[in-house]
């Protein structure tokens, strides 16, 4: 078997590999899994030309193509022409429209939910305004389930199976625990999401992992730009906090204690504004969604009530942007000027070949890339700024959800029949 074929999919992103595997079923399985990489990986292809690439005996691609069609997993299109030789076959490519992921997000002003189906379409979608930080845990994972709960029941009416779900939260995560560690933004100290997000769901809930907001992130812009020479991102979010998630030599970077990534805690303002973390002067108090809205508005104004949806929010300011409203331009005058500094320090300290933007900065990023550009042009000390290309993300406030959605459904791709023997019967 040829051991070149692994692709980049959201588990060896964030895990660090593929299992071992050594008994006869566990070679099944983990062909299986080989079988429906490659498809994801490139493209649709015949039964022979599979059993090329894979270097698998045609009898046992054969084999493994009818199970993955069985189980609803792939399915054989069109015939296949191109480069064939006698008589041409079907090609065969992912199909996995019954089955789904879901990323659930909690962040400071709103709770979402994403769900993709193999092919990565989103089967489901919702947000919904809540203000996080004035309301305990309890109330907010109550709230979670209960959208996770009407979501999974939405789709398996519609005859998806939800896969697995991961929730995506901010700060400092304990995965082995399940617990949020920190999270100054809301106000979290060792709370026990993972446990208490199942003990809701139930028995039947599928499989639930937890991650960092931004983390997850990193693995959706890495899988969306899906370049097979791009092995070092940094994503940086827009949100009320700002974090990082970071992609190196093709792994995502945890650090030791899984710290890595709490750029928006770097102090590049001594003694300056009094930050939720305790302490003064973190980045994030300077270009941070609630510096903009600070800048931008007044308390009262509505696009400062976190019980309006946020994009609705951003989409006045917007507006008002785009009718020269000297406070509203000011603001994100003000937030580029503080981002350059920040970002060429990451640049110096990291060198990634591509940084995204995302949330807020994304969204008004026609304000803010061309000064954020000049300034670490200006100031990195590689030339060319390291290399490094600057981008605004395309999936806006998604993209922790979406990554949350891709790890949830990327065991399908590991063990497709072991990810689909875990589901819990129809009612």
């Amino acid at each position: 078997m040829k051991a070149d074929l692994h692709g980049t999919g959201a588990r060896e992103l964030a895990m660090a590999g593929l299992p071992k595997v050594s008994d006869r079923s566990s070679i099944r399985r983990s062909n299986l899994g080989l079988v429906l990489r490659l498809l994801r990986d490139e493209g649709p292809r015949s039964r022979a030309r599979i059993a090329t690439d894979t270097g698998l005996p045609k009898a046992t691609v054969s084999s493994l193509v009818t199970e993955l069609v069985e189980s609803g997993l792939a399915r054989e299109g069109e015939v296949e022409r191109e480069g064939t030789v006698g008589r041409p076959g079907l090609a065969v490519e992912i199909d996995g429209s019954t089955v789904c992921g879901i990323g659930a997000e909690i962040n400071v002003d709103y709770l979402s939910i994403l769900a993709l189906d193999l092919r990565g379409t989103v089967t489901a979608e919702r947000r919904i305004a809540f203000d996080v930080r004035t309301a305990s845990p309890d109330a907010v994972l109550d709230a979670i389930a209960d959208t996770i709960r009407r979501t999974v029941d939405e789709l398996r009416a519609d005859g998806i199976r939800t896969i697995g779900v991961t929730l995506a939260a901010p700060g400092v995560i304990d995965m082995k625990r399940g617990r949020v560690s920190y999270a100054s933004n809301i106000g979290w100290r060792d709370v026990d999401a993972l446990a208490g997000l199942a003990r809701r769901l139930g028995p039947d809930a599928p499989p639930l992992h937890l991650e960092n907001d931004a983390k997850l992130g990193a693995i959706a812009e890495y899988l969306a730009v899906s370049a097979p020479d791009m092995h070092d991102l940094l994503y940086l979010t827009g949100e009320i906090g700002v974090g990082a998630g970071i992609i190196a030599g093709g792994q995502l970077l945890r650090g030791t204690a899984g710290h890595a990534g709490e750029v928006g805690h770097l102090p590049l303002d001594p003694g300056g504004r009094l930050c939720a973390c305790g302490r003064r002067g973190c980045w994030e108090t300077q270009v941070g969604l609630a510096a903009l809205l600070r800048a931008a508005a007044d308390p009262d104004d509505p696009v400062c009530d976190p019980s309006v949806d946020l994009e609705q929010r951003l989409a006045e300011l917007m507006r008002r942007a785009k009718a020269g409203d000297p406070r509203t331009l000011g603001a994100l005058d003000a937030i580029a000027t503080a981002l350059g500094p920040g970002i060429a320090l990451l640049l110096d300290v990291l060198n990634p070949q591509l940084l995204v933007l995302g949330g807020h900065f994304a969204f008004f990023g026609q304000y803010l890339i061309d000064q954020v550009r000049h300034t670490v042009h200006q100031t990195v000390m590689a030339p060319d700024a390291g290399g490094c290309e600057i981008a605004l993300s395309t999936l806006g406030f998604t993209a922790a959800a979406r990554g949350g959605a891709c790890l949830a459904l990327d065991a399908v791709y590991q063990d497709p029949a072991g990810s689909l023997l875990l589901q819990p019967a129809r009612r």
